[in-house]
C-alpha cells in the first residue's frame, strides 16, 4: 500500500475519532498498515503541540471552526513536517493540498497551503 493511501487512513482515523469524539485507536482498523498507524499514534502524542500551530496560524479561525476533515488533514501533514525526518517537508505539504483538492470544498486546499506553508517557514526561519 502507497504512503499517500496510508496518509488517508490516518486522517479517515483521526476524522471519525474526532466526530465520534473517540481515541483514534479505537477507531483505527486493526489491519491498518505500521505507516499509518505511526501517523494516528504521532498526532495523538503531539495534538496539542500541532493544534496551537494550527490556531496560531489560521489567521481568523479558531480550531473548532475548521472542517474536521481539514483539521485533520493539517494535523497528519504537520506531524509529518515538525516529527518526521523521513518525510521531506515539501512531500507532506503536498500530499495534504492533494488530499485537501479531492476530499474538501474548493477553498481547503488554498487555506491549508496557507497554514503549512507558514508553519514551515517559522521552522525553517527558527533553525
Amino acid at each position: 500500500m502507497r504512503r499517500t493511501d496510508q496518509r488517508r487512513a490516518a486522517v479517515v482515523a483521526l476524522y471519525q475519532a474526532d466526530l465520534n469524539r473517540r481515541s483514534p485507536r479505537d477507531v483505527l482498523d486493526p489491519a491498518a498498515r505500521t505507516f499509518t498507524r505511526e501517523l494516528v499514534q504521532g498526532v495523538e502524542f503531539w495534538r496539542e503541540e500541532i493544534d496551537e500551530l494550527i490556531e496560531r496560524h489560521a489567521v481568523g479561525w479558531t480550531l473548532d471552526r475548521i472542517a474536521p476533515l481539514e483539521r485533520n488533514i493539517l494535523r497528519v501533514a504537520l506531524f509529518e513536517v515538525l516529527h518526521r525526518p523521513d518525510v521531506p517537508a515539501e512531500v507532506a505539504i503536498d500530499e495534504a493540498i492533494e488530499a485537501a483538492q479531492e476530499l474538501c470544498g474548493a477553498d481547503a486546499p488554498g487555506f491549508l497551503n496557507g497554514i503549512l506553508g507558514a508553519v514551515h517557514r517559522e521552522r525553517v526561519g527558527s533553525a
